[in-house]
């Protein structure tokens, strides 16, 4: 097969990408500072492969050869980690009440939020 559907060599440029990719920062985010709370998000990363490649002959004998690669992936939320002083809470997003808890949680991350930004700014 030529060279340009070398799928060892596709395969390799293609796991190398996601080896760069998929890091430790990319499941587990940043952590946000927001006045005394600090939130960090996990997420779920799945995703497929798949590739091949071929040559072959027609009945009138001409030839030919083939190849091709495809993937596919998903990237979705799981939890929130909150952290207030002393307080460590692990909010799952998948399951009911995580969200809502956080949902819960927002007007006091917003009135912090805006105390610090006044602090900041005045």
């Amino acid at each position: 097969m030529p060279d340009s559907f070398n799928i060892s060599e596709n395969m390799n440029h293609i796991f190398d990408k996601l080896e760069s990719f998929l890091k430790t920062k990319t499941v587990v985010g940043e952590a946000m500072q927001i006045g005394d709370v600090t939130i960090v998000p996990f997420i779920d990363i799945s995703f497929g492969l798949g590739t091949g490649g071929g040559s072959g002959v027609e009945e009138k004998g001409n030839q030919g050869t083939g190849g091709g690669a495809g993937s596919g992936g998903k990237i979705s939320p799981t939890a929130v980690l909150v952290i207030k002083g002393d307080k460590v809470e692990l909010l799952p997003i998948k399951k009911s009440g995580g969200l809502d808890k956080l949902i819960d949680m927002v007007p006091d991350i917003v009135a912090k939020a805006n105390e610090h930004h006044n602090k900041c700014c005045e």
